[in-house]
C-alpha cells in the first residue's frame, strides 16, 4: 500500500496549474464581494447604536438633575458637561429644556446625511432619528 502512494507520488508533477489558481482566487474574490458589504453594514449599525446609548446616557443625566432640583432648566446639557463616554465622539447637546421637559440632540461624527442626527425628547422617552423640533 505504502509503495503504490509513493509511485502515484513520484510520477504526479509537483505544484499547481494556472486554472487551478484562477478559480481559488475567483472563489476568493466572490466571498469578498459578499462579506465587505455585510462588514460596512455593520459598522454602521455599531455607530447608530452607539449615539442611541449616548443619548440615553444623557437623558440619564438629566433626569438625576430633575430629581435634585427639580426642574430640567440649567441642568447638565446647559454647558454640554454630559459625562457619558467620549469614545464615540458623539456630544450631545440640549436644544430644549423647561421645567417640565427636554430635548437633545446629537450629530454623529461617524453616520452621514439623514441618518447622522439623533434626538431624544422626554416627552417621547426614546430616541428617534431626526434633529429637534
Amino acid at each position: 500500500m505504502l509503495a503504490r502512494i509513493r509511485k502515484a507520488m513520484q510520477e504526479k508533477d509537483q505544484g499547481f496549474t494556472l486554472i487551478e489558481l484562477l478559480v481559488v482566487i475567483v472563489i476568493i474574490g466572490i466571498l469578498a464581494a459578499i462579506a465587505i458589504p455585510t462588514f460596512l453594514n455593520q459598522r454602521e449599525k455599531a455607530w447608530t447604536r452607539a449615539a442611541q446609548s449616548d443619548l440615553r446616557n444623557a437623558a440619564t443625566n438629566m433626569e438625576t438633575y430633575f430629581g435634585d432640583n427639580g426642574t430640567y432648566v440649567g441642568g447638565p446639557g446647559a454647558d454640554n458637561a454630559f459625562k457619558i463616554s467620549t469614545e464615540t465622539n458623539n456630544n450631545p447637546t440640549v436644544v430644549g429644556a423647561s421645567t417640565t421637559g427636554y430635548c437633545i440632540q446629537i450629530v454623529s461624527k461617524k453616520l452621514q446625511g439623514a441618518d447622522a442626527t439623533w434626538n431624544f425628547k422626554s416627552s417621547v422617552g426614546s430616541p428617534a432619528k431626526g434633529a429637534c423640533a
